[in-house]
């Protein structure tokens, strides 16, 4: 699970892995903090030597050493400026790559329920979100916090040798600001927070829109999808508003205060000027710095509302990371070693809100090795879900699945999925070419073994038909192939991967007559020596089976050879009359 639980301690996680290269931007930001803080020193310098040398000696022998010490500190910060940028070109992108990596590891970690559940285009942003905002925030602190920080205690002292005074006003008025501030920063980042929260949603209603964007159009409904589409976004507008306010009432308050520091320091340096204890000199020295401070600092303040945004679109990422896996792996778990393919149910109780209703209680089920099952029953009978249960798209309340006698639970999640091919009834495809997606079934695969897999699913014909053929990209989800053809893309990944189980739900539902009937013959050859469960609604595919379940609410009611459930002209036999067109109604009649 992902540990990080707050924003600084996910910060410090990444940040410590380049600790050295931030180390020096931090150090070189120290060396600009002097160079700002002594600058008007210097000036000041320059301007009560000038003002007080003889006009006939040459004036560059009067403000030599300072004017030279001044150009010196100038070029020894650039030089680290100029450093310190070549670090960061070299070392930011890693940071940010590395974050986005353990991020995508994180989430792709979930079971399929998770995405059920959450936008995919909400989790995208919140990927995205993470290193854009770690990078600023971490570039705000070294390069703008601390420095300001330092050079904010570098001119204290500098103020200090002309009058404490200047220091104490200085002080008091900079710890009123960090109150102010203090007060306000809670408020300012939980309405940051909520806005990250409220424009995911609004992406995420982009990205439904589009996605459906077919029947959008069939049915007419663009006026309506924006109707729903602006509800969202009311919500994303009235926290944007709520957010805006917050810094604008903050920047307020900072303003009147600096207001309030000029004045009072402008004041004091003309008294002190008129009563002789603040020379020229002092006068650009302590108005100088002021001026710089608070344009420093006023800067500070208005990145303040970007500060906190991120902040708080990071705390919205990192409370989507930390959900926890649904799917848990043991640590140091084993890896399955699957050789014959016995799958076991060994009184499994499984319901998808806990025990209350399940769907499964008590099961218990013997699958022989090589057996080719077939499931039937109407929707709703548990057909697909007890499929799941074997790829562990869920986990069971009480008892064990066992494949070879390994409880699955136990076993690493991903070898209990190289021995396991699944042919799902509405396959989708990577937005890849054609090529990539078959081979996604055995990624070590040669050229040949793709275009063996594609001609036993009978897929080659129209695929050397297209321009680009094996190299022709299908598009999102796969959508420029036709429904019958990303099942025979599937089937194809499938026979690839070459899997001792092999699990087919209505795998050739999409397919016309013909096409179906060449695939049959293809299937039975994939099904040779492996463990199959067919999953099917036309009843006349399934007469090769060794075996067929009947399930009827989650349990099984029927278990036998299809001839010898025919003779016994019980509920298997029932369908099989009831059948329109080799098609089991959805529910009984």
């Amino acid at each position: 699970m992902y540990h990080h639980q707050n924003v600084f301690s996910f910060l410090w996680y990444y940040a410590k892995q380049h600790l050295w290269g931030f180390a020096f931007t931090g150090f070189a930001m120290l060396v600009w903090a002097v160079n700002e803080a002594l600058f008007p020193y210097f000036i000041k310098q320059i301007i009560e030597k000038l003002a007080t040398h003889d006009r006939l000696t040459s004036s560059w022998e009067i403000v030599g050493g300072p004017l030279g010490g001044l150009v010196g500190l100038w070029l020894t910060m650039d030089v680290f400026m100029r450093a310190q940028g070549a670090v960061a070109v070299r070392m930011m992108p890693k940071f940010c790559q590395k974050i986005r990596q353990d991020a995508f590891w994180q989430v792709t970690g979930h079971s399929q329920q998770f995405f059920v559940t959450h936008f995919s285009g909400n989790v995208a942003n919140k990927i995205n979100d993470l290193p854009r905002g770690a990078e600023y925030l971490v570039e705000q602190v070294l390069t703008a916090f601390i420095p300001i920080l330092f050079m904010f205690c570098l001119s204290m002292v500098l103020m200090g040798q002309v009058s404490l005074l200047f220091t104490i006003v200085t002080i008091v008025w900079f710890c009123l600001h960090v109150l102010v501030v203090s007060l306000n920063v809670g408020g300012v980042t939980r309405s940051a927070s909520q806005l990250a929260d409220a424009t995911s949603h609004v992406s995420g209603k982009i990205v439904d829109a589009l996605t459906n964007i077919l029947s959008m159009r069939l049915f007419a409904r663009r006026a309506h999808e924006l109707s729903y589409f602006n509800l969202a976004q009311a919500e994303e507008a009235q926290r944007r508003g709520d957010a805006r306010a917050r810094v604008v009432f903050l920047n307020m308050l900072l303003g009147g205060l600096t207001f309030l520091l000029i004045a009072v320091t402008m004041g004091l340096l003309i008294y002190g000027w008129q009563e002789g204890w603040v020379s020229i000199g002092d006068f650009s020295l302590i108005s100088m710095l002021v001026f710089s401070l608070v344009g420093l600092i006023w800067h500070l303040s208005f990145e303040m509302s970007s500060f906190f945004k991120e902040i708080g679109l990071i705390k919205a990422a990192l409370s989507i990371l930390r959900t926890p896996y649904a799917i848990e792996e043991k640590e140091n778990a084993p890896s399955l070693e699957v050789k014959e393919g016995i799958i076991t149910f060994d009184h499994v109780t499984f319901g998808y809100h806990g025990k209350d209703g399940a769907l499964f209680k008590d099961l218990s089920l013997h699958i022989p090795a090589g057996q080719k099952v077939g499931l039937v029953g109407f929707s709703g009978s548990g057909k697909t879900s007890f499929a799941n249960l074997i790829v562990r798209a869920f986990d069971p309340q009480d008892g064990k699945i066992l494949v070879d006698g390994s409880d699955i639970k136990e076993v690493r999640y991903e070898s209990l999925a190289r021995a396991i091919a699944f042919i799902p009834q509405d396959p989708t495809l990577f937005h890849r070419t054609l090529k990539e997606n078959i081979r996604y079934g055995r990624l070590e695969a040669s050229d040949d073994e793709v275009y063996s897999a594609a001609a036993l699913a009978h897929a080659d014909l129209f695929i050397k038909a297209l321009k680009d053929g094996y190299d022709t990209s299908v598009g999102e989800r796969g959508l420029k192939l036709s429904g019958g053809q990303r099942q025979r893309i599937a089937i194809a990944r499938a026979a690839l991967k070459n899997a001792p189980i092999l699990i087919l739900d209505e795998a050739t539902s999409a397919l016309d007559s013909v096409t179906e009937r060449l695939i049959q013959d293809s299937l039975h050859e994939i099904m040779q020596g492996r463990t199959t469960l067919v999953i099917a609604h036309r009843l006349s595919t399934l007469q090769d089976m060794d075996r067929i379940l009947v399930f009827d609410k989650g349990r099984i009611i029927e278990d036998g050879s299809c001839e010898t459930l025919l003779s016994k002209k019980g509920v298997f036999y029932q369908l099989w009359q009831m059948q329109s067109e080799g098609f089991l109604p959805d529910s009984a009649i």
